[in-house]
């Protein structure tokens, strides 16, 4: 089985569509996303559109949540005045800009999923099992994970929300991350998802995909969010 999971397109069309394009190449069996439709990008509205339009199972992020709930803040954590400042200039302006349908499927959108492919046993998440904006990095301490995961009934978790793929197994769960698909931080401009066999053996790829960024950072220039944003399309960090 094969399955395609995707995460964090925060806003960014150009690069959803490139993405799913790729996606639609490798025919998988099932296509789920994990979250963060929107936020930092300039259009939120259209990728909700296109992921409701492709019927795909989405969790909510938690920057959906913020925006779908109009929420004071986005659950972003962040620490920096500056980047509180964005944040919040972000979080308003995608508020002002979705629309109250949208909102409406954002407020109704799960905070799992699972499913069983193959006699294997899925947990789909944003964040973490625990909460919708913990940062699962791949340096997360096995002791930490083991905790976490002791009785989450599953044996591949998947999630995003640190925009940095990766592959791990712990005790014979596997954790994949399935990177960004709109606002990569690792310097390299391609955006991405992960690509997952599932069978005797569980192997994951992450294919990093080529799109138009800077048609995509010239949008956000022509909004009212803060000009960082673009330059993160255009350099790959932030």
């Amino acid at each position: 089985m094969l399955l395609a999971a995707f995460s964090d397109i925060h806003g960014n069309n150009h690069a959803l569509e490139a993405v799913l394009d790729d996606i639609g190449r490798h025919g998988p069996d099932r296509i789920v996303c994990l979250g963060d439709l929107v936020g930092y990008g300039a259009f939120p509205n259209e990728v909700i559109d296109r992921v409701r339009a492709d019927g795909i199972p989405t969790l909510v992020g938690n920057y959906d949540d913020g925006v779908g709930f109009d929420r004071d803040e986005c659950g972003c954590a962040y620490t920096d005045p500056d980047d509180i400042a964005r944040g919040d200039r972000s979080l308003r302006w995608t508020q002002q800009t979705v629309t109250h349908d949208n909102k409406a499927w954002l407020r109704a959108l799960p905070r799992e999923l699972r499913f069983d492919l193959d006699g294997h046993h899925l947990l789909c998440v944003h964040g973490s099992p625990r909460r919708i904006n913990e940062y699962l990095r791949e340096d997360r301490p096995e002791r930490s994970l083991r905790r976490m995961f002791a009785d989450i009934d599953a044996d591949i978790v998947l999630c995003g929300h640190t925009h940095l793929p990766y592959h791990r197994q712990i005790d014979g769960i596997h954790l994949i991350n399935t990177g960004t698909t709109g606002r990569p931080r690792d310097g390299d401009t391609r955006v991405g998802y992960a690509l997952i066999t599932i069978g005797d053996h569980i192997r994951a790829e992450f294919p990093r995909i080529e799109y138009d960024f800077e048609a995509a950072a010239r949008a956000i220039e022509a909004t009212d969010l803060p000009r960082e944003f673009a330059t993160t399309l255009r350099t790959g960090r932030y």
